[in-house]
Formats: C-alpha cells, sequence, structure tokens
C-alpha cells in the first residue's frame, strides 16, 4: 500500500505520530523513508483510523529535504499532548508522481524494521535467483503486472529495492 497510518518504531516499541504541525512536507520525508515516489500528501486527524499504544512523536516540522523523520525538527521521543484522534497519516500516490517505472532489480541488505502490506501500486520481484532480485512486477486493479523498460535506470531500481525493504 502506499498510504496509511504513520507510525514509527522507537527504543523497542511502535507508536503513532500527533498530527501538530504535520503537512505536506512531513509526508515527503516519510515517502522518500520508505523509497515510495509520488505525489506526498499529508493527511491528519486519524484520516486511517487511530493507532494504539504510545504516541511516539509531536510537532513534527521537516523542511522536506530529510531523508528521514529522524533528522526532521520535532519533540523529544514520547513527549506529546494528543489522542489518538490526532494520528498522523500519508499517501505516496504512485499513480501521480513523475518518476520512472523501474524493471529489472538487484538489491542488497534488507531493513526489517520497514514493512509496507501488499496492495494498490505494490512491487514485487519474480523469477530472481534471490529474493533480492528478478523482474519487477507491479499490483493493480487486482492483478500483477510487468513494467515496460523504456527510461529503465538504476535510479528506479533504487526506488525499487528501497520500495521492497533493501538497500
Amino acid at each position: 500500500s502506499f498510504e496509511g497510518r504513520v507510525e514509527v518504531y522507537h527504543d523497542g516499541k511502535w507508536g503513532t505520530i500527533c498530527d501538530d504541525q504535520w503537512d505536506d512536507r512531513d509526508a515527503e520525508v516519510v515517502c522518500r523513508q520508505l523509497g515510495l515516489s509520488g505525489t506526498p500528501k499529508a493527511l491528519s486527524w486519524a484520516h486511517y483510523g487511530q493507532g494504539s499504544g504510545p504516541i511516539l512523536l509531536d510537532e513534527v516540522q521537516c523542511s522536506g529535504n530529510e531523508l528521514s523523520l529522524d533528522q526532521c525538527k520535532k519533540s523529544d521521543w514520547g513527549q506529546q499532548n494528543c489522542d489518538h484522534i490526532e494520528d498522523a497519516g500519508v499517501s505516496c500516490d504512485p499513480f501521480t508522481g513523475t518518476d520512472v517505472q523501474p524493471l529489472p532489480v538487484r538489491c542488497s541488505r534488507s531493513y526489517p524494521h520497514i514493512t509496507w502490506l501488499a496492495q494498490q501500486g505494490t512491487v514485487r520481484l519474480a523469477g530472481g535467483r534471490s529474493p533480492g532480485e528478478g523482474r519487477v512486477e507491479v499490483y493493480y486493479n487486482g492483478d500483477w503486472g510487468t513494467v515496460c523498460d523504456d527510461g529503465w535506470t538504476d535510479l528506479g531500481a533504487q526506488v525499487v529495492c528501497r520500495q521492497l525493504g533493501f538497500r
């Protein structure tokens, strides 16, 4: 999936982010951190449902150029004045961006702390000799399909690898 409630992992636990100061620049950083291209959009007021457990971040104020939320200005971890009705969300719609769609890929070393559920717009690798290589396929309208290699570059391969949780 390319949209949902944002949850972060810190100090051994998962938690949500409060939507105070939450905007499209913050969403841009989340999308980048997850390796997703497209148009980032910030959503507030628990648009994707209320989380449970701790609210770990508040007052996140990214410039939009950071590589991860950890580099953004924000409250200290766990310091917040929110309720889960204020859980932040993002949409990283891959069908509205102008980035090149990738095809063949070889990835290395996974990031097990990043998970993203397979839904519309999700990519996978098929037919490779290992889980980190193969033909790029995209899930769209209930079916998996291949991607044309016109305009294929190493940059596209890097995006797919990050989207799959690899480097």
